[in-house]
């Protein structure tokens, strides 16, 4: 019950989100192309993991799916609360990413060991949350992960 409403608030805040505060130009790709990537590059992984969940590419939130591709991160909800947790660990800061996390604790507190895994998995990774990862796509996964510690 409390993963569905999570999942609604997600839902409801997407778009102005999307509209207001991200300003980088929507990826010019699919899901058909992405696969069309060498095996175990960025741009295939990507792909699989669309496929694999039945998603679709997000407008302006592309690399959203990369940071669950690199992190190996699925995506229930408390797993969608943790990898802000890595995020943030990360060095990422935005209001929605403080949101997410505040109302995540909040409704997920027995996950609360779980979330702070998170955060020092991604504190113990090199700072790779602003890539271009539209320029990365033909690149190795594991090159990608050795190189940042992910």
């Amino acid at each position: 019950m409390k993963d569905q409403f999570v999942e609604k608030m997600y839902e409801r805040t997407k778009k102005p989100y999307q509209k207001y505060f991200k300003r980088n130009t929507p990826w010019d790709i699919d899901k058909t192309k992405l696969l069309s990537y060498p095996k175990d590059s960025l741009g295939y992984g990507l792909g699989n993991f669309l496929y694999k969940n039945h998603l679709d590419i997000q407008p302006k939130l592309e690399d959203h799916d990369i940071i669950h591709v690199l992190t190996n991160t699925g995506i229930s909800v408390p797993e969608e609360i943790g990898m802000q947790y890595y995020l943030l660990g990360n060095g990422k800061k935005s209001m929605y990413l403080f949101l997410v996390i505040l109302s995540g604790t909040l409704f997920y507190p027995a996950k609360v060991r779980y979330f702070l895994q998170q955060f020092r998995k991604g504190y113990q990774a090199h700072s790779f949350y602003y890539l271009n990862f539209l320029n990365m796509l033909n690149m190795p996964i594991p090159a990608i992960q050795k190189t940042f510690k992910i």
